[in-house]
């Protein structure tokens, strides 16, 4: 029962003891199951029929099906009762101690650390290859939702890339250049319309043209996945919050198959707008899967006043070469400018 009254505590965010389904959804969704998928999953727990869930009906609906992580659960909490302990006889006797002692608890901290973790790596490839599985086996383009994972406290201070101009070393020359698109005479044709756009911008001299109609050939082999997260920030979790903003950015940037990312904070709130953009919506569905996002958005769980909003928009090909090279010039990040 305290497993669960600790997911309820996590997963509870106006604190009146009971689940609505944004809150179960915003928690639960592993980016796997749709929407449709997790109100059904919400309403059978729900067998008081309240349109609320309680931590007796989430007990009852997940002991039912438990088997093995009974134990594995069992023995976490025995687990966590044990290093509390450690951790308290750590603090009242370690300044005392010698300096060989002081070594060995040291040694020991670091052990238990790099036990901990191995064990964490072990699981995290089970939650990737079996959800991974699970699309497989679905074969069929299925809407994820925003998965929630817990965020493990550990904290880069690196900062995110931000590209400022189409120099030959900008991330959209390369993926043209890499071969992922097979038209590159085309891309590179838009990329210069791209470039003399915004020198036209720059030089104050933008007149209107007439509007070229493009016939599109029904696919989205050539149209990008455009993300909008609204992300209202709980005002004392500001500082955390931004320090896993910038890991995110960072790895997300990395991420093959991702063109830009931008972040804008709303003024005189501590609402954030994120905007990332993907080369189609597979990437996009992969890259919810990564460990970083999961930590990001299972993070997000505490930061976040309210269940994040999360938009998406497929975008075609001319349209989204200008829309993209326009955000690399005009869009500031918040993260690293608190006044945008």
């Amino acid at each position: 029962m305290s497993i669960f009254l600790d997911i309820l505590r996590r997963a509870d965010k106006n604190d009146d003891g009971k689940l609505s389904f944004e809150e179960f959804k915003a928690y639960f969704s592993d980016g796997v199951l749709s929407g449709d998928e997790l109100k059904e999953l919400f309403h059978t727990i729900d067998t008081h029929n309240t349109d609320n869930v309680d931590t007796d009906e989430l007990c009852e609906y997940f002991s039912q099906h438990l088997g093995e992580y009974e134990n594995v659960l069992a023995a976490l909490e025995d687990l966590n009762v044990s290093i509390l302990k450690a951790m308290d006889k750590t603090k009242k006797e370690y300044q005392e101690a010698t300096h060989l002692e002081q070594f060995v608890t040291r040694f020991l901290l670091k052990e238990t650390t790099s036990q901990l973790q191995s064990l964490q790596s072990s699981l995290e490839c089970a939650m990737e290859t079996t959800a991974e599985q699970t699309r497989q086996e679905r074969q069929g383009p299925v809407k994820p939702e925003v998965l929630s994972i817990q965020w493990s406290g550990r904290r880069s201070n690196r900062r995110p890339q931000r590209n400022n101009s189409l120099s030959p070393n900008n991330p959209l020359l390369s993926l043209v250049n890499s071969g992922l698109y097979e038209e590159d005479n085309q891309w590179m044709t838009q990329i210069n319309r791209l470039q003399k756009l915004i020198d036209r911008l720059e030089k104050k001299e933008l007149r209107l043209e007439p509007v070229e109609e493009e016939v599109s050939e029904g696919t989205t082999k050539s149209h990008i996945l455009i993300v909008q997260r609204q992300l209202p920030v709980l005002e004392d979790e500001l500082e955390e919050f931004r320090l896993a903003l910038r890991q995110y950015i960072d790895c997300a940037s990395a991420q093959t198959g991702c063109l830009h990312v931008a972040v804008q904070r709303i003024a005189n709130e501590s609402r954030f707008i994120l905007y990332e953009f993907w080369e189609h919506s597979s990437v996009w569905k992969n890259h919810l899967q990564t460990n970083y996002s999961k930590t990001f958005q299972r993070g997000n769980v505490d930061f976040l006043e309210t269940p994040e909003i999360t938009t998406t928009m497929l975008v075609p090909g001319v349209v989204h070469i200008l829309f993209i090279g326009l955000c690399i010039r005009l869009t500031h990040c918040a993260i690293q400018e608190p006044s945008d």
